[in-house]
């Protein structure tokens, strides 16, 4: 009898398996790393739920359904995102679909008024953790009610983070265009009101908002980050003693899966045919994201500046970039390019991380996305700097000052849909860092240790919570 006992309290205190639900938020640069990263939970035993709206669970349908073949937990729970209630067409669910500020307003509306849809799902779920994009920091409370952690999910860098704004270094300036250094850093760094974010530079609907954000950041169990410790490890230190919380560096996510790059190829057999007919070392990619909006004026000297450089480029020109663009001229361009083999123009998406892969890509110009200057650092690819809004400054000023890997053209601005200096980069540095970003992923690298790490901690908590309800 005692022995039954006995077994039956092993059986209780053994961990069963992790449920875990994922909130991305609806915009690439946030959803695609948080994807990832579910992905990787599923493949380590999880059971894992992504929650999010139908257009934006088509964006990864396929990856997921191929982990669901393959025996791994992991599915999407769709809910219906409110279009028609806020005055968008079917359909336009995600930030990178907005065409003006207003439909921008109008996503963002359906965005807050999907709370109680995720509510409800949280309860029908019974899951053991919720890891968060951090743009919805309402889900802070909703893990409190249920007993469960609340994992903070940053898709960007511990640089980036909210030094600036705990500090306000940047008040009392005399002019906008003031370099002023960012106080209690490691290095000196030093930036200028105009390369902050707007609702930091002055008060905007957004800064309540995001005081909340951070709020909720501090309040939960911890932070899950898509970087990794080689990569800016004095500044995840800081991080932790400055917030006082936990923190996982599990980057860089897309370089832990294998791309299914066979699909790739047959989709783009016409650009991989370029590439393959171009020298090693030899071509450009040219990309800003799937938010940036750049005027015509800019298109126009972008495309000069290409064709007259004189070298093979491709270049990822999304369609609503060039407004005003009456005369066709990036058309005509585009039929020139063809015609004398040097450029290679895509529309809207391309598949960044074959480009990247591929011997005859040389470098890139980025507009300091995270998620593309990681991809670009694993392979270890030099990298030209050319900000535009969020937290892309930051990561420029992570990559020229601190690592000294790159070169920037120079960016003075930080603004978000525009209307309209050098440093020597270190090519050996940044094959290090690409060397380390590999290293962190495999088995026993940090990136790896800490998501171990995280997954036993989160089944431990599980096990004490069961226990304590006994």
């Amino acid at each position: 009898m005692h022995e039954k006992d006995a077994l039956e309290r092993l059986k209780e205190t053994q961990p069963q398996q992790l449920n875990v639900t994922f909130l991305p938020h609806v915009t690439p640069g946030h959803m695609n790393p948080m994807i990832d990263t579910a992905r990787l939970f599923a493949k380590h035993g999880v059971d894992v739920t992504i929650i999010t709206t139908q257009a934006n669970a088509l964006l990864f349908k396929k990856p997921i359904d191929n982990d669901l073949f393959s025996g791994y937990s992991i599915k999407a729970c769709v809910i219906q995102f409110p279009a028609a209630q806020v005055g968008l067409p079917d359909g336009v669910e995600n930030i990178k679909d907005a065409t003006s500020r207003e439909m921008l307003g109008k996503i963002m509306l359906g965005i807050a008024k999907i709370q109680d849809q995720i509510e409800i799902l949280f309860h029908d779920l019974q899951q053991d953790c919720i890891v968060s994009d951090m743009l919805f920091p309402w889900t802070v409370q909703s893990a409190a009610k249920r007993g469960i952690p609340r994992l903070y999910y940053y898709s960007s860098s511990y640089f980036s983070t909210h030094f600036i704004k705990k500090q306000k270094p940047h008040e009392n300036l005399v002019s906008d265009s003031q370099k002023f250094s960012i106080p209690g850093l490691p290095h000196n760094i030093e930036i200028t009101s105009l390369q902050l974010q707007e609702y930091v530079r002055e008060w905007s609907e957004f800064s309540d908002y995001f005081d909340a954000v951070y709020e909720s950041e501090g309040k939960s169990y911890g932070t899950l980050c898509n970087s990794f410790h080689e990569l800016e490890g004095d500044y995840e230190n800081l991080y932790k003693s400055t917030m006082g919380i936990k923190a996982w560096s599990v980057g860089p996510v897309s370089a832990w899966l294998k791309k299914e790059q066979n699909e790739d190829v047959i989709v783009e057999s016409e650009l991989l045919n370029w590439l393959n007919s171009k020298p090693n070392d030899s071509v450009l990619y040219v990309s800003f994201g799937s938010l940036t909006r750049l005027s015509h004026s800019q298109i126009v000297e972008i495309a000069h500046g290409l064709e007259n450089s004189g070298h093979n480029f491709i270049w990822v020109v999304r369609k609503k970039d060039g407004e005003g663009d009456e005369d066709g001229f990036l058309d005509d361009f585009k039929q020139r390019m063809k015609e004398n083999k040097k450029g290679y123009i895509i529309w809207n998406w391309a598949p960044q991380l074959l480009i990247l892969g591929h011997p005859a890509t040389a470098g890139v110009v980025t507009h300091c996305g995270w998620n593309s200057i990681l991809e670009s650092l694993s392979v270890s690819l030099p990298i030209i700097t050319w900000p535009m809004f969020a937290e892309q400054f930051y990561n420029e000023k992570l990559l020229v000052f601190v690592l000294k890997i790159v070169v920037s053209v120079g960016s003075k601005v930080n603004t978000f849909w525009s209307n309209e200096g050098e440093v020597h980069s270190n090519e050996e540095q940044g094959k290090k860092i690409g060397y380390a970003a590999k290293k962190s992923i495999d088995e026993n690298g940090i990136s790896y240790n800490n998501l171990m790490q995280l997954i036993d901690d989160l089944k431990s908590l599980k096990t004490s919570r069961r226990l304590d309800k006994q």
